[in-house]
């Protein structure tokens, strides 16, 4: 995400732009990006669900040792001198920002500059995830829906849980249902009603929201997962959303209706994803609020941080009433 990728229309609806580099990595023979440990970077931010959905892929898959990964700040700043584009910027030491690091290939200094070097035309948005290639010196992909795609089918033989398979088969017609719905109601429709334009659009994005989110309530009080018996992706996309809500989409995104932990399963739910594994290593509540309330000034125009709520995503829940697949 970066200012750019904010395109209210005129009627103030909230569009989002389309991703620009959809290149595949592929054990296929002859492919153009073959699967190759240490060959591939990944860029992120804590801050975007996005892009934290491909961390999670990593940590769950076990490919820390296979792929690098460098965390941006989490606070858009100006990306070049001379004009007036704010986004994602690396710290210059790994002291500045906790959780943060330079850029370690090639020292830049804002993920715009790794567009421009990929492709010194190019005019598209800035956005996290970037998946790098160093042997091409290029972008390989920025969609997060590919990315976890690649990290879950292609690397297997050198991640330490090929076992793990975050789409099983007999799951991919309910997951493919799934997530046509939570997409664009949920994990696009904070951002629908945050950068609304106008009432009318506002309105309509949050009923929509809060009736997916109703559904959800309901799915999850008969099974332990949202497609399903077993932890999918359609679990990871739904839980970046959720794990956010409460401390940034319900105030900063005027989705004040309902908090996540006022819904029992919801709730319960949000706190087994973020205990499976690793999954707690890959959400950093410290970028996330100061990414959301100090880089959008049309929003919280004095850029001042919340408190609260302090949410402990580490207490026992009651999942384990279903049984699991």
């Amino acid at each position: 995400m970066s200012l750019s990728s904010y395109a209210d229309s005129n009627d103030g609806v909230f569009k989002r732009k389309e991703s620009s580099f959809r290149r595949f990595i592929s054990r296929q023979p002859g492919a153009e990006f073959p699967p190759e440990k240490g060959r591939y970077h990944l860029y992120i931010s804590y801050a975007c669900p996005w892009a934290s959905r491909c961390y999670a892929f990593m940590k769950l898959k076990g490919l820390e040792d296979v792929i690098g990964l460098t965390v941006v700040k989490p606070v858009f700043e100006r990306t070049k001198e001379g004009d007036d584009h704010y986004g994602w910027v690396f710290p210059k030491t790994e002291n500045e920002v906790p959780g943060a690091q330079p850029d370690p290939l090639y020292g830049a200094r804002s993920i715009r500059e790794l567009y421009e070097m990929a492709n010194p035309n190019y005019t598209g948005r800035y956005s996290v995830p970037v998946l790098w290639d160093k042997e091409k010196k290029t972008i390989v992909n920025n969609e997060s829906s590919e990315i976890i795609k690649m990290f879950n089918d292609e690397f297997n033989n050198y991640a330490k849980h090929p076992h793990v398979n975050l789409y099983p088969p007999h799951l991919k017609s309910n997951m493919e249902q799934v997530n046509s719905w939570t997409y664009n109601s949920i994990n696009n429709g904070v951002y629908r009603c945050g950068f609304a334009t106008k009432q009318k659009p506002y309105e309509e994005a949050f009923a929509e929201l809060f009736a997916a989110l109703d559904q959800c309530e309901d799915i999850l009080s008969k099974q332990r997962y949202i497609a399903g018996s077993e932890l999918t992706e359609s679990d990871i996309r739904l839980f970046e959303t959720l794990v956010r809500f409460d401390q940034v989409y319900y105030v900063h995104f005027k989705c004040n209706k309902r908090l996540i932990h006022q819904y029992s399963n919801l709730f319960n739910y949000t706190k087994d994803v973020y205990q499976t594994d690793s999954i707690a290593d890959t959400v950093n509540m410290f970028h996330i609020k100061q990414h959301y309330y100090r880089s959008h000034p049309s929003i919280n125009p004095h850029g001042v941080v919340p408190v609260g709520p302090n949410i402990d995503f580490s207490t026992k829940h009651d999942r384990y009433r279903f049984k699991s697949g």
